[in-house]
């Protein structure tokens, strides 16, 4: 919901990870930019994430590597797209 997005934006505000003006230049929206220290995070978490996905797959051959990434990227599709009848 929109509000649990502005608590979790101010929460990124309050550790300095975001910054966004006080007030909205145009409309309600209030545009958000990574700080340095923000981007320095997400370079971390990223290498992280790689790290843990290497490991996720290391015992799977590379086509049951692309079958697995096929799979997932089903799923995250179906969490911000309509559901479609299984055929």
């Amino acid at each position: 919901t929109r509000q649990s997005m502005n608590v979790l934006l101010q929460a990124l505000e309050r550790q300095g990870l975001v910054i966004r003006p006080a007030r909205a230049p145009v409309g309600r929206a209030l545009p958000t930019e990574l700080t340095d220290l923000g981007r320095r995070q997400l370079k971390t978490a990223s290498a992280a994430v790689r790290r843990v996905e290497q490991n996720m797959l290391a015992n799977l051959d590379a086509s049951e590597q692309n079958q697995m990434r096929r799979l997932l990227t089903t799923c995250i599709a179906s969490l911000t797209e309509p559901p479609t009848p299984a055929t």
